[in-house]
C-alpha cells in the first residue's frame, strides 16, 4: 500500500493544552506522525509518496471561506500586534445566550486576534502557532493525495494526516482540528464520481464537524463508532438519535460506546456500522482512522489492542469498496506505529506481525 506523508505537520509543534483551564502537556505532537511513519517504513510493504497541491477549491467547497481566511492571516496578525504569547488560543467563545433575542446582525467578530478566534473555535485546547496554517492545508492535500490514488485505481491508500480534522465544522476549528480533511474528500469524491460516498469515522471521539457539515446532504453517509457524548468529548454531539435531516435523513449513524469497550464488543459495533454501509450505493468510502481507542491512549478509555486493529482493518476491506483512509486521533506515541501498522495490513489482507522490523538508517 502506498501511503503520503508531508513534513509540513512538523511546523506545528505544540507543547501544551488547555484542559478544565489548566495548562498541561499536550497529546496532539509531531512524534505521533513521526512513529507511524517509521513504523511503515519498516514494515517493508508501505510506500511513502509525497503530496501534490490541490489549492484552497477544495476547502472552501467544504468550509466557510472565512474560516480559511482566519487560519492563513490569525498568526501573522497576532504578531503585528504585539501577542505576547507563543501560541494563539481564544479569551472568549460565544454563547448563544449573549444574542439571545437579538438580530442576528449582532455578535460581531473582533479584529483582535484572541477575539477574533473566539469567533472561529469550539474550545481553547486547539492553538494556533506559527506553522500550524502550513500544517493544517499540508494535511488537506495529504488527504486529496490519497484520493487521487484510489481514483486513480487503487484500492486503497493511506494519508497520513497530521493535524487530525474531523471535528473541524464548516466554519469552525477545534478538538486539535482545523480543515476537516475526510469531509473535504468526501465531498471531492462525490463531486468528482456523482456517486454515494460512505465514511466510516473509527476514532474514538465522535467526528462533530463531520456530521454537522453533511447533516442535510444524503450523497455522504456518515457512520460513527465513539465514546459516548454524555461523558466524553464533544459533548454536543455524538448521540444516537442524530439521523440527519431533510435530504440527509437516515445518512448518519451514530453508535456511541460505553468504558472499556472491548475487542469482541468495538467489533460487534463495526459490523453494524459495516452493515449500514454496504447498502449504501456508491464504491468509495473513506475512513477517520483513530487510534484512541487503544487500550492504554492516555485521553481514551476503550480497551482496543493491536491485534484487533488489524481485524477491524481487515473487516473494513471485506466490504469491497475502495478505501481512502485518513488518519485522525491516537495518543499513545509509543505503540501508534505498530497500531497503524496492524490496521493497515489488515486491509491489505496481510497477516498480523508482531515483530517489529527497523528501518535503516
Amino acid at each position: 500500500m502506498r501511503y503520503v506523508y508531508s513534513p509540513l505537520h512538523l511546523g506545528h509543534d505544540i507543547h501544551t493544552q488547555t484542559v478544565m483551564g489548566v495548562q498541561v502537556n499536550s497529546n496532539e505532537v509531531k512524534e505521533r506522525a513521526l512513529t507511524i511513519r517509521a513504523a511503515l517504513d519498516g514494515d517493508g510493504g508501505f510506500t511513502a509518496t509525497e503530496l501534490t497541491e490541490h489549492g484552497t477549491a477544495p476547502i472552501t467547497a467544504v468550509h466557510d471561506p472565512g474560516l480559511l481566511e482566519f487560519m492563513e492571516t490569525a498568526w501573522d496578525e497576532a504578531v503585528r500586534r504585539g501577542h505576547p504569547y507563543d501560541f494563539l488560543a481564544p479569551e472568549t467563545i460565544p454563547n448563544r445566550a449573549a444574542t439571545e433575542g437579538m438580530s442576528a446582525r449582532y455578535g460581531k467578530a473582533s479584529s483582535r486576534p484572541d477575539g477574533r478566534a473566539g469567533f472561529w473555535a469550539f474550545d481553547t485546547s486547539t492553538y494556533i502557532l506559527p506553522g500550524t496554517y502550513a500544517a493544517s492545508r499540508g494535511a488537506v492535500d495529504v488527504a486529496l493525495t490519497a484520493m487521487d490514488m484510489v481514483l486513480a485505481g487503487e484500492r486503497a491508500a493511506y494519508g497520513l494526516c497530521r493535524p487530525p480534522g474531523h471535528h473541524a465544522a464548516r466554519a469552525m476549528y477545534g478538538g486539535f482540528c482545523y480543515f476537516n480533511n475526510a469531509a473535504i474528500v468526501a465531498d471531492e469524491l462525490a463531486r468528482r464520481t456523482g456517486e454515494h460516498v460512505s465514511i466510516l469515522d473509527v476514532d474514538y471521539h465522535h467526528g462533530n464537524g463531520t456530521e454537522q457539515i453533511f447533516w442535510r446532504r444524503g450523497d455522504v453517509l456518515y457512520v460513527s463508532l465513539h465514546a459516548h457524548p454524555d461523558r466524553q468529548y464533544p459533548y454536543v454531539l455524538g448521540w444516537e438519535d442524530e439521523t440527519g435531516e431533510g435530504p440527509g435523513e437516515g445518512a448518519n449513524l451514530n453508535i456511541p460506546l460505553p468504558a472499556r469497550t472491548s475487542d469482541e464488543q468495538y467489533l460487534a459495533a463495526l459490523d453494524r456500522g459495516l452493515s449500514r454501509i454496504a447498502d449504501e450505493p456508491g464504491d468509495i468510502m473513506v475512513v477517520s482512522l483513530g487510534f484512541d481507542t487503544y487500550r492504554k491512549d492516555p485521553i481514551g478509555d476503550f480497551a482496543v489492542t493491536t491485534e484487533g486493529y488489524h481485524e477491524v482493518g481487515r473487516r473494513a476491506a471485506s466490504l469491497g469498496k475502495r478505501m481512502v483512509i485518513l488518519q485522525e486521533g491516537g495518543y499513545h506515541v509509543g505503540d501508534i506505529g505498530e497500531n497503524a501498522r496492524a490496521w493497515l495490513r489488515g486491509v491489505e489482507g496481510r497477516p498480523f506481525a508482531e515483530a517489529r522490523v527497523t528501518p535503516e538508517a
